[in-house]
């Protein structure tokens, strides 16, 4: 029996002990990963963990610094800040994640469009690609987020549709560069669709670049929200998000807030880190084994 017992646990054990080896072969990554997951912690578990309502006003309470009783102080308002870091962090990450998914997925099928499609086609849609990619983005999202009644699913859609342009050329020209070699002719001849071709074999040679350029927009999303929410145009109160903490700080700087400026500015700030150290391990990564 217990001959048989050591395979067993072996072949459970060999899996996970393949991707702790992969993820600790870049000590980048592996510190990317960690961050990830305690910014991850930080925005879906601790909210839950941590009971005082982040709303609630205490005016006798209001500016107090960091106590026993509030362990980051409170604002203007006497609300708990360590419960708004908490809540804001939640509402962050729920629309920057399904923002830089939603940006991830228009500039794969607009690449993947203009790269396999007919050669006019590919010119259209390359120029009208140079034409948005022309004008900076953060102009283009104020003017929207001021037309727009910001709420999640606007601030979801607005900054998914204004993030895609260049993981889309990205694509494009990776698909130009793979869609003669020897195997894609081969599945053309046998009469395998473009869909067909796209998603099993040109979607796997990317996957590499795909995934590291899908950890940059995740931070890219953040930071954009962060943006606009400093510029009020982003999270609308009653909520917050790191942002709009981070402005309602700076607004009372001349009172020294230390404890309203520093927590929501090493979020912010550890969240681009995050997502920067995550895409750089796994292009080292994938960059080795290619």
């Amino acid at each position: 029996m217990s001959t048989t017992a050591i395979p067993l646990r072996q072949s459970t054990a060999a899996p996970f002990g393949k991707f702790l080896a992969w993820l600790t072969a870049k000590d980048t990554l592996a510190t990317g990963a960690i961050m990830g997951l305690c910014i991850l912690f930080i925005g879906f578990v601790a909210p839950s963990l941590y009971p005082p309502d982040p709303y609630a006003i205490h005016p006798t309470a209001a500016l107090q610094p960091p106590s026993l009783a509030y362990p980051l102080g409170t604002d203007e308002l006497g609300r708990d800040e360590l419960a708004l870091l908490l809540s804001g962090g939640f509402y962050t990450l729920a629309i920057a994640l399904p923002a830089a998914i939603l940006a991830f997925v228009i500039g794969v099928a607009y690449g993947l469009a203009s790269g396999l499609g007919p050669s006019w086609l590919d010119k259209i849609l390359m120029r009208l690609l140079d034409a948005i990619l022309a004008l900076p983005s953060l102009i283009i999202l104020l003017f929207f987020a001021s037309i727009f009644t910001p709420n999640n699913t606007t601030l979801v859609l607005l900054l998914g549709f204004i993030s895609w342009p260049a993981l889309a050329r990205l694509v494009r020209n990776e698909t130009m560069a793979q869609k003669n070699r020897d195997f894609v002719l081969a599945t053309e001849q046998l009469g395998a669709s473009q869909i067909y071709i796209a998603r099993v074999h040109l979607l796997r040679v990317m996957a590499p670049i795909l995934v590291v350029n899908g950890t940059f927009m995740v931070g890219d999303s953040i930071l954009s929200l962060s943006a606009l929410s400093f510029l009020g145009l982003g999270v609308q109160p009653p909520y917050e998000s790191w942002g709009s903490l981070l402005e309602q700080g700076l607004d009372l700087i001349a009172l020294n807030p230390w404890w309203l400026i520093l927590p929501p500015g090493l979020l912010v700030f550890g969240s681009l880190l995050s997502a920067s150290l995550t895409g750089q391990g796994l292009l080292a990564r994938f960059g080795g084994t290619r």
